[in-house]
């Protein structure tokens, strides 16, 4: 399912128009980016939880030449599924 097909499914289930379930769901996804990049929780009892996890610098090496290099740190959004949902897919 991608962005078009969960507007949809989004439209006909709630009974709004195209336009208005695009709205919502727009919305939904940035409400959960803003506070994830504010540094806070989005929890949704049931469904799961969205945070940020710090990733520290590390590392690597370059795949081409074989050579070290730093992989700087940085924050990564991370989900975390919740029973209701993780007992829907089983």
């Amino acid at each position: 399912m991608n962005k078009n097909d969960l507007i949809s499914a989004v439209a006909d289930s709630s009974g709004l128009s195209k336009s208005d379930a695009s709205s919502a769901v727009e919305g939904v996804f940035d409400a959960i980016t803003k506070a994830l990049s504010s540094g806070d929780e989005v929890r949704l009892v049931g469904f799961g939880t969205f945070s940020v996890a710090k990733r520290k610098a590390s590392t690597g090496r370059n795949p081409r030449t074989g050579e070290p290099m730093t992989i700087k740190a940085s924050n990564q959004p991370k989900f975390k599924a919740g029973k209701g949902l993780k007992d829907s897919v089983n």
